[in-house]
């Protein structure tokens, strides 16, 4: 099925209908196919998912979603060293928070991409005046405006201070701008300003088999890097 406006262009859904059966009639000239709906037909050979608005782009849930889940759980790790380092001075957990953050603003950055190509399909626009969406590129911007910070000062002792107080700062607001304050306005973000999270509706058995073990696998690949880079920074620093 195609469908075609003026502002979006044409758009190909490939998925809109399963042909059953195929049949010519010679006297009509033409050939008509027997189709119904891809949601209501059952067949044994392949199975993808389909669901309404979201269409094929479902699929990106196991994108999207999980690499916002690495980008918290490294963040949270830059915090602890945050705090760590404030308690006992090791500049081991400075080194630990910085690189979590690096590591954490490439998992934003994927997920703001993968958020926007998302919405596209389904909103219509790239981007849209939504308070989740804007929370998250204000956050993104919190923790890049922390590695200025960490370039703008040359005494180690103090740079480390003064970024694990910011970190502590970045990361509560990171918390409010995108799991508490969206949930308090109008969002077309799905599990805030009243929208319903992914329910059975959005996220069957077959999507919940590869969703669950991508956030995991993202996660660990995230805390994989990020202990790489630490290794790095470690070498570095012992051959100066």
């Amino acid at each position: 099925m195609f469908v075609n406006n003026d502002t979006d262009g044409t758009l190909f859904y490939p998925e809109a209908f399963y042909g059953r059966d195929f049949r010519v009639f010679p006297q009509a000239r033409v050939a008509v196919s027997c189709v119904q709906p891809v949601a209501r037909a059952h067949h044994d050979t392949f199975a993808f998912p389909n669901r309404s608005i979201l269409n094929e782009t479902i699929r990106n849930l196991i994108f999207h979603v999980p690499m916002w889940f690495a980008m918290f759980f490294l963040m949270g790790i830059s915090v602890v060293q945050g705090v760590r380092f404030l308690g006992n001075g090791h500049r081991m957990h400075d080194v630990k928070a910085e690189q979590s953050v690096r590591v954490g603003l490439l998992f934003a950055v994927l997920g703001l991409v993968t958020g926007s190509l998302w919405a596209r399909f389904t909103w219509g626009a790239w981007w849209v005046s939504d308070p989740q969406l804007n929370g998250a590129a204000v956050t993104f911007l919190m923790y890049v405006a922390y590695l200025i910070l960490r370039g703008s000062m040359d005494d180690e002792d103090r740079r480390a201070r003064v970024s694990a107080v910011y970190n502590i700062f970045a990361f509560a607001m990171l918390v409010v701008l995108i799991l508490i304050l969206p949930r308090f306005t109008d969002s077309l973000h799905p599990g805030k300003g009243g929208n319903p999270a992914f329910s059975a509706y959005d996220l069957d058995s077959t999507l919940r088999a590869v969703f669950y073990p991508a956030v995991l696998g993202w996660i660990l690949l995230g805390y994989w890097i990020y202990t790489l880079r630490y290794r790095i920074a470690q070498l570095k620093h012992n051959l100066e």
